[in-house]
């Protein structure tokens, strides 16, 4: 399969005995040859693999540091027509010093070795008796018997077309500035941690963490390796963990404690980090902290296809999979929507609220949220005004619900039907009642907002949007009718992410009579009623057949503006989710509507009214999103 910026790279964990170069070359290689199966092309080794860690006053002894020069070049023969990176861990006997190195090998030479930083001398660890840090060694060259003018210094970075590899060091990792710091800054998107990292209880929590937050602060991907059980245990015991992380997420992880040759891949999405740092105007504005100029070194792979795509693309974005993380999330969200409109509430000092009512998912939300904060301000769910507006097609099962919701929060209660209003309106403008169009059904949106505002104006309270993220980012909303409020609560919650919010107040935040009735509005289909329904009084609109599935659309938003994926790569990533659900033709037809309605309807999001950001992807004017209204589609829709 073609890149499309992604690379397969590889943590390996070969079976080491210790001072036995010989023995854990040839493990080495298996491991290479393991690596090459799964195609990647980046495989990072343990510190000082080709030795063992533990060899203590052994690395002062020539025979050891000879072996190691020559375990070296025997790799290089081996790396030969074999199109993958390799970073391997050996001593560098130099200038009189012994050096912790990292050697960076790729078709049969050495690219450059990188020395270790930080020489840990405490507790179990006593390394500088042996080596000498390396993190004056900058834009230096060394000369080995069967290579010479090798690039050697900490400042190295190894280009491939879009792929920048840089390398540390296992305690490099633990310092205040990690080495990968200044490597990521000087422009380095992967980075691979050679590590011999012995086990106490919980440390591998830990290292996680470490290794999890570098990859989010160094916006890179973070290969980590750790030398696993065959070193010597006189003292201490390696488990050979190795993981793998992109921005802050680990993506891949092995079992520990293993006692044969592992290999652990992952993709890596580097075109989503190159992008990420582009908007990261503090990434950007770093960069002037590097103390030192990068050595580039530039080499070219054969081919860049990395075998079957296995990364997990979730179908909703938006949502976490984990259902404790996920109830964390709701009721984060749930804190955030309150705080927000109890701000609002007191800086304005009304003390009443005023609220359409559907019985559909956006108005039961918002609802929820309005309750929960009058309760936190110690308002009294009677200052609640909700109030049902009927209309031509609204059915019997989500007026019933709307009713029965109001009854259960105890909310000051009001119907409105709207329909000689609207055949009014419609006598006014001119307009066939017959003639179902976008007139007929604004007019009927309009009404609705309009009583709601003079409500408002008329008892003393603040009219609450209802409208979510994904019918801003479709425009799917009347200009100046529900597009309007003086507060919008949902303004950035994603529909998909509607549900669940609703379903967890449903689970655990309502009485058992305010639960069921949440539930039945969890199965009724999404639909803004505004055509006559059937002659069976039977709802005959659904906004998913007229727009398209939200968890599509909501999976083209999250990329679209979250990641700035072009359509081409949010149609190939969504076929990867969505395999067995929608077909291509079935996507591209609905990201060619996504795409094209998102430019058009970009002037109602440039007057919405205020809301709170709850999540990383907001369309707020002021804030995340600024776009001109007048900006043509036509470029886009040209990648489908």
């Amino acid at each position: 399969m073609t890149s499309m910026n992604f690379i397969r790279v590889a943590s390996a964990c070969p079976v080491t005995r210790v001072a036995d170069v010989a023995a854990n070359v040839e493990n080495i290689k298996t491991c290479i040859s393991m690596a090459l199966e799964k195609e990647a092309k980046l495989v990072v080794f343990p510190e000082l693999c080709l030795t063992s860690y533990t060899c203590a006053d052994l690395f002062l002894q020539e025979t050891l540091l000879d072996q190691a020069e020559q375990g070296i070049k025997d790799l290089c023969a081996f790396s030969k027509n074999k199109d993958i990176v390799i970073a391997a861990g050996a001593p560098l006997n130099v200038h009189t010093s012994v050096y912790n190195c990292a050697y960076i090998l790729f078709h049969g030479r050495i690219l450059g070795i990188v020395p270790k930083s930080y020489i840990p001398n405490y507790e179990e660890f006593y390394e500088m008796r042996w080596f000498t840090h390396g993190r004056d060694i900058i834009s230096e060259t060394v000369d080995l018997p069967f290579q010479k003018n090798v690039p050697f210094g900490v400042n190295l970075l190894f280009h491939a077309g879009v792929f920048q590899f840089a390398f540390e060091i296992c305690e490099d990792l633990w310092s205040v500035v990690p080495p990968s710091s200044h490597l990521s800054l000087a422009g380095a998107n992967i980075i691979g941690n050679l590590s011999a990292s012995n086990e106490v209880v919980s440390k591998s929590d830990y290292r996680k963490q470490l290794v999890s937050s570098q990859s989010a602060s160094c916006v890179s991907a973070y290969i980590y390796s750790g030398t696993g059980t065959g070193e010597s245990t006189t003292d201490v015991v390696f488990d050979g963990e190795m993981l793998i992380s992109e921005n802050g997420k680990i993506l891949n992880a092995n079992q520990r404690f293993q006692r044969e040759n592992q290999v652990l891949t992952s993709l890596i999405d580097v075109e989503r980090l190159n992008l990420q740092r582009i908007k990261n105007i503090s990434f950007r504005e770093a960069r002037s902290v590097v103390p030192w100029k990068p050595v580039d070194i530039h080499f070219e792979f054969d081919q860049l296809s990395f075998g079957t795509f296995d990364r997990k693309v979730p179908q909703h974005p938006f949502v976490p999979a984990d259902e404790g993380k996920r109830e964390a999330r709701c009721k984060e969200i749930f804190s955030i929507q309150t705080a927000a409109l109890a701000k609002r509430m007191e800086h304005t000092g009304l003390k009443k609220a005023v609220i359409g009512i559907s019985g559909g998912l956006d108005s039961t939300l918002a609802l929820l949220v309005i309750a929960k904060t009058f309760d936190l301000i110690g308002l009294p769910p009677k200052n609640i005004i909700t109030v049902t507006l009927p209309g031509f097609g609204t059915t019997d099962r989500t007026y019933r619900n709307a009713v029965d919701l109001c009854k259960q929060i105890g909310s000051d209660f009001r119907e409105i039907n709207i329909v000689a209003a609207c055949l009014q309106h419609f006598k006014d403008i001119g307009h066939d009642p017959e003639v179902h169009d976008v007139t007929y059904e604004n007019v009927q949106a309009r009404e609705r907002t309009q009583i709601l505002m003079d409500m408002a104006n008329k008892e003393g309270g603040l009219v609450i949007g209802t409208g979510d993220l994904s019918e801003m980012a479709l425009g799917w909303s009347t200009y100046n009718g529900d597009q309007m409020s003086m507060y919008a609560v949902n303004c950035s919650v994603p529909k998909t992410l509607v549900r669940y919010l609703v379903r967890y107040a449903a689970d655990r935040e309502t009485p058992k009579e305010t639960a069921s009735i949440l539930l039945d509005i969890l199965e009724t289909p999404v639909t803004p009623e505004l055509l006559p329904k059937s002659a069976e009084g039977k709802l005959i609109q659904r906004t998913e057949d007229i727009v398209g599935p939200y968890e599509l659309h909501d999976f083209f938003l999250y990329y679209f503006i979250r990641c700035s994926f072009t359509p081409e790569r949010i149609l190939f990533l969504a076929k990867a989710a969505f395999s067995g659900v929608y077909d291509e033709k079935t996507i591209r037809k609905w990201l060619k509507v996504f795409l094209k309605r998102f430019f058009t309807q970009q002037f109602k999001r440039s007057a919405i009214p205020d809301g709170p950001k709850v999540g990383t992807v907001s369309l707020s004017p002021r804030g995340d999103w600024r776009m001109p209204s007048d900006a043509s589609f036509q470029t886009w829709l040209a990648q489908l």
